[in-house]
């Protein structure tokens, strides 16, 4: 594996993260009923400092995370590859 496919694996799992599942609901806020469940509420994505290494689920602090508004980028940049952008 380059450092390029080892660099966009782990881009594609971070982002993974935040995007809705088959089930329609984000891995992150899956410790949040009401921003995963709640059709007002659903579409508000909260980035934590830390997540569960096995569901994802969103731990600590969501107003100290920096280093998670690289997800930003990383959805975008899925976001184009899946387009052909």
């Amino acid at each position: 594996m380059t450092l390029r496919e080892a660099a966009l694996g782990i881009e594609r799992r971070l982002a993974s993260l935040f995007l809705p599942g088959p089930d329609g609901r984000r891995p992150a806020m899956s410790g949040h009923p009401v921003f995963s469940e709640d059709p007002h509420w659903r579409g508000l994505v909260q980035f934590h400092e830390y997540f569960h290494d096995e569901t994802g689920r969103g731990c600590g602090a969501n107003h100290q995370t920096g280093w998670t508004a690289l997800v930003l980028r990383y959805l975008g940049d899925v976001a184009r590859r899946r387009h052909g952008a």
